[in-house]
């Protein structure tokens, strides 16, 4: 397993893989998130999004799943259970649980569609782009992506929960916010990518 994307920003592909088993305790938190995710969409979107204690418990399991990733990668990084399974895994299911909260929001009007779109579009781009790059070098995570995770964590539960006037309007402004960093820090990796690129061809 390793260190949380969705708590930390953490650059996956970057842990080094220790030779143990993958049934671990970090690797079933990761499963357990998973597991999470149909869970959390079911009560945001029961009722069309109109029941306040159903949208109560949504944004109560979609605090706990993002919890479960910053307590697996804690654990994987001081216990050593970094595994291939966590790698893979992990930011599956952090890209899965976000997804989810985007689409749905959306679905249920509270969410702009383009900023949905924008944010998948990026977390899908860059995804790619380390893969394109990984047999060449790791693009490290920044503190930007961190400062990303946090303020995207924030507004969707901000927006999950059923509040209403300034409380509501606030969570929207923090995913616009949350939107700048995240169209910003994906140049930032393209360019780091492109740097790599060009090392690795002049070397």
């Amino acid at each position: 397993m390793s260190p949380g994307s969705a708590a930390g920003g953490a650059d996956h592909l970057a842990d080094r893989s220790e030779r143990v088993s993958p049934w671990n305790l970090p690797n079933a938190l990761t499963v357990l998130r998973v597991i999470l995710v149909p869970v959390f969409g079911w009560l945001l979107l029961s009722q069309g999004g109109e029941s306040t204690a159903l949208r109560i418990w949504a944004a109560v399991v979609f605090s706990i799943a993002t919890a479960t990733d910053w307590l697996d990668g804690d654990l994987a990084r001081r216990r050593g259970l970094v595994t291939d399974f966590g790698k893979v895994a992990d930011p599956i299911a952090d890209k899965a649980l976000m997804g989810m909260a985007l689409v749905g929001l959306s679905i249920l009007g509270d969410l702009p569609w383009w900023i949905t779109v924008v944010i998948l579009a990026r977390e899908l781009g860059i995804t790619l782009l380390r893969f394109w790059v990984i047999r060449i070098g790791v693009i490290p995570a920044s503190r930007g992506g961190k400062l990303k995770t946090a303020l995207q964590g924030l507004g969707l539960l901000l927006l999950i929960l059923p509040l209403t006037g300034f409380l509501h309007s606030l969570g929207l402004w923090v995913m616009y916010a949350a939107l700048v960093v995240t169209v910003v820090t994906g140049l930032d990796y393209v360019l780091q990518a492109l740097r790599l690129r060009r090392g690795a061809g002049t070397s």
